[in-house]
C-alpha cells in the first residue's frame, strides 16, 4: 500500500515506511500505552526510558554489538560529530589523525578536526571531482594515528565504500549517515560510528552514535558537558531534553527492520536489487543518462547522474514532478540529478522511476 501521491527520492529527509507512518499518524493524537500525543510526552517518564532502552537493544541486535558498545541518541546531526570526535580523541595529541576527503560531507569534517589537533588528509578526490574512491594501493595508513575517519557513503556525489578500510590497531571512526542499517557493515571492527537519522532510520532531529568503552579511555576530561560522550552515556541519552518524537520514530523503524524486513542482511539484499535496477537504466541508455560515480564505487543509496544539458535536466525534473516523483534534483554544489533510494523506498517505487526514465529518454529521441 502506498499512502502518498508523490514518491520521495530526496537526499534527505528520506522516505519512511508506510507501516511506520501509520503508527506515527496515530501517535500524534495518542500513543496507546500512554494516552497522550507523542508531542506532549515527558522525556522523564518511564515510558520514554523504555523507548530509549528498546532502541538501544534493537540497534545492538541489528548490528550484533557486544555489551562494550554504547548506543547514544544525540542531537546536532553529523555536523556536531565532526567536532565532538576530535574534541574527545584528538585534542592534545601529537600524532595526526588520518582523514579521507572523498566528497562534500567528508570535506566538512576536515576543518573541524584541524581546530582540535593535528590531522592529515590521507587521500583527496577533489582534483577528480570526487567521482571515485581511493584504491588500497593509494592509502598508506599510519600506525601512530589516534584514529582514522572516513565517510562510508558520500550522499552528494553518489559514491560508497564497499570494503572495510584501515588497520585493526588504529580506531576506525565512520560517518555512516546515509547508509546506516542499510546493509551489514562489520560494526564490531569499528570504534565509533555515527549517523543522523533522516536518511534511513527516522526523521531529522536525532543522531545515533555507537562507541566502544575503550575509545573514551584517553578522552579529555575538560570538555563541556553537552560535548562529552561520557555525559550522555551516564544520562542514558537524556542529558538534556531529547527529541522524543524523533527517537520514537527511530524505535518504529528499527522494529520494522527487525520484524518486517528480517535484519540488515535482508535490507542489504533489497537495496542491492534497487540499485542494480537504477544503474541498469543508466548503463543501457547509451550515454543519455551519464552516471557520476566510477562504476566500482557506485552508491547503493544515492544514484547521481546527468543529462546532456542543464535545460534537459530541468525538463526532466519538471516532468518527473508532474508524474509524482519528488526530490530528484542533485545537490546544490554539484547540480545534475540524484535518486536517493534509502531503506524505505520500495522496489515498486524504483521500478516506477526506472520506467519513467526509460520513457523520458524515448520521448527525447523521437
Amino acid at each position: 500500500m502506498n499512502l502518498r501521491n508523490s514518491l520521495n527520492f530526496s537526499g534527505g529527509p528520506g522516505a519512511l515506511p508506510d507501516s511506520v507512518l501509520l503508527q506515527v499518524q496515530q501517535s500524534l493524537m495518542e500513543v496507546p500505552e500512554v494516552g497522550l500525543s507523542i508531542l506532549g510526552i515527558s522525556h522523564r517518564c518511564d515510558w520514554f526510558a523504555a523507548v530509549v532502552s528498546e532502541v538501544e537493544a534493537n540497534i545492538r541486535s541489528l548490528l550484533g554489538l557486544t555489551q562494550d558498545w554504547h548506543v547514544l541518541l544525540l542531537q546536532g546531526g553529523a555536523t556536531q560529530q565532526f567536532s565532538m570526535v576530535p574534541m574527545a580523541l584528538l585534542r592534545g595529541r601529537s600524532s595526526p589523525a588520518d582523514y579521507l576527503h572523498t566528497g562534500y560531507w567528508s570535506g566538512k569534517a576536515l576543518p573541524e578536526a584541524a581546530r582540535e589537533g593535528p590531522m592529515r588528509v590521507l587521500w583527496s578526490g577533489q582534483s577528480e571531482g570526487f567521482r571515485r574512491l581511493p584504491a588500497d594501493a593509494e592509502l598508506q595508513f599510519s600506525a601512530e594515528a589516534p584514529y582514522l575517519h572516513y565517510v562510508s557513503n558520500e550522499t552528494v556525489e553518489g559514491t560508497q565504500f564497499h570494503r572495510l578500510l584501515g588497520r585493526d590497531d588504529v580506531p576506525r571512526i565512520c560517518d555512516m549517515s546515509s547508509d546506516f542499517l542499510s546493509r551489514p557493515c562489520q560494526a564490531e571492527r569499528f570504534s565509533l560510528i555515527y549517523a543522523h537519522a533522516q536518511k534511513n532510520i527516522g526523521p531529522a532531529g536525532v543522531t545515533v552514535v555507537l562507541l566502544r568503552d575503550e575509545v573514551l579511555k584517553g578522552a579529555r576530561a575538560d570538555l563541556p558537558g553537552f560535548l562529552d560522550y561520557r555525559s550522555h552515556i551516564q544520562a542514558h541519552s537524556n542529558f538534556n531534553t531529547p527529541p522524543v518524537f524523533a527517537i520514537y520514530v527511530v524505535l518504529l523503524v528499527t522494529r520494522w527492520l527487525l520484524h518486517d524486513i528480517g535484519g540488515v542482511a535482508n535490507m542489504g539484499a533489497i537495496n542491492h536489487g534497487k540499485a542494480e535496477l537504477m544503474y541498469s537504466v543508466l548503463d543501457a541508455s547509451d550515454g543519455f543518462y551519464a552516471g557520476r560515480a566510477a562504476s566500482a564505487d557506485r552508491s547503493q543509496m544515492n544514484v547521481a547522474f546527468n543529462l546532456a544539458t542543464v535545460a534537459m535536466e530541468q525538463q526532466f525534473l519538471a516532468e518527473a514532478h508532474a508524474a509524482g516523483f519528488s526530490g530528484l534534483g542533485g545537490h546544490r554544489c554539484v547540480g545534475g540529478l540524484r535518486a536517493s533510494i534509502y531503506n524505505a523506498v520500495t522496489l515498486a517505487a524504483v521500478e516506477k522511476l526506472a520506467g519513467f526514465m526509460q520513457d523520458f529518454q524515448a520521448r527525447q529521441r523521437r
